[in-house]
């Protein structure tokens, strides 16, 4: 089996290098769609020799999509910018490589959140597919949260090891993005003809912040374990007050 890794980036030179020196004993051939950096992307890619690609924003579904179609082999391991092979991990990945019968494959994400790693919140396990086969596959959804689609009839098998996530270095950050994502999904969410009442972006607050706080054992993670929850929290009740903006203005 020979492995097409692919990553979608926008000015992500904090990141970029990391994961592409993560792939380099697994991947015969590494493909970047980038959307336009204005930052050190696109030198650290070149760099490093792999196959860069500029194409103007079109959603997460589309642009993956779209990069999947410029793989060249067979099998596909999607990457975030911000995510890294480990060790364990990549001797999983080298193992696989000797199996060319179609089939799935899921990796356990662990993210580090300002120096931290998150083991409770609801953060961890975070398993998730990226590892598949190119014919037959593609990625789902207008908005945000993508989904990969796969013939149902391919069976999946979880790696050893993790993909490390560099997802937020500053509370700030985390805010910044968890407020973009609320406002996509509030869109996604109006689109398919959802309402909110009154009361619902406070109770959605409070209820968030006492899943991931106390029923999933944020609490465990210490300062960080309680800032997810209240950031996150913050953005639940952002997504519903925007969700009604759009409601109102209907």
């Amino acid at each position: 089996m020979k492995i097409s890794a692919t990553i979608i980036t926008l000015n992500e030179e904090r990141n970029i290098e990391r994961c592409i020196c993560s792939l380099k004993n697994v991947a015969d051939e590494i493909i970047v769609l980038d959307s336009n950096s204005t930052d050190r992307t696109e030198e650290i890619c070149l760099k490093h020799k792999v196959t860069f690609v500029k194409r103007d924003w079109e959603g997460y579904a589309a642009s993956k999509n779209y990069l999947n179609t410029l793989a060249n082999y067979n099998y596909i391991l999607s990457m975030d910018a911000d995510e890294a092979v480990d060790a364990e991990l990549e001797q999983e990945l080298l193992k696989v490589k000797e199996v060319e019968s179609p089939e799935l494959y899921s990796v356990n994400r662990m993210t580090n959140y300002c120096g931290k790693w998150i083991k409770h919140a609801g953060w961890y396990p975070d398993v998730k597919t990226r590892l598949f086969p190119k014919e037959g596959c593609f990625w789902d959804g207008e908005f945000v949260h993508e989904e990969l689609v796969c013939p149902k009839e391919l069976k999946t098998t979880q790696l050893k090891g993790h993909l490390s996530h560099y997802s937020y270095y500053s509370y700030k950050d985390h805010r910044q993005r968890a407020d973009k994502y609320s406002v996509l999904t509030a869109q996604k969410m109006h689109k398919a003809g959802k309402r909110a009442s009154a009361l619902k972006p406070l109770l959605s607050g409070v209820t968030r912040f006492i899943s991931m706080y106390v029923l999933k054992a944020g609490f465990l993670d210490g300062k960080m374990g309680f800032k997810i929850a209240q950031i996150s929290a913050q953005s639940n009740v952002f997504k519903y007050q925007e969700l009604r903006r759009l409601n109102q203005a209907k």
